[in-house]
């Protein structure tokens, strides 16, 4: 395999969330991808049962493929098999009464309001 291919099976790696850092209360993140400048970075999030991020905005796009359970924002509820694209510029804030697993891509770093 070439140096530069990786490969992750991403619903195995959400089941070992423990071993992820936090990013937030409640929020676990484990970073798959990170361009050099730090702008680009794509990760797995794990949302507990009723974790929250607060209201941010997105200086660049930001995609989101929930994997399981769900989360919800102002425009509704994201069940698993959903995938959403936030445009730059937009603002919303997350929660996740049941708890989820979010593939996410930021292309550029969100900022906390």
């Amino acid at each position: 395999m070439p140096d530069n291919y990786r490969r992750v099976d991403l619903l195995a790696k959400g089941r070992e969330s423990e071993l992820w850092p936090a990013l937030r209360e409640g929020v676990r993140i484990l970073l798959l991808e990170e361009s050099a400048d730090g702008n680009d970075r794509t990760a797995l999030l794990r949302y507990e049962p009723g974790a929250t991020v607060p209201e941010h905005l997105h200086r660049g796009r930001e995609t989101i493929y929930v994997l399981e359970g769900s989360q919800e924002d102002h425009t509704g509820v994201h069940t698993a098999g959903t995938w959403l694209s936030n445009p730059p510029g937009t603002r919303h804030s997350i929660r996740s009464p049941e708890g989820c697993l979010v593939l996410i891509h930021w292309s550029r770093p969100v900022e906390f309001l």
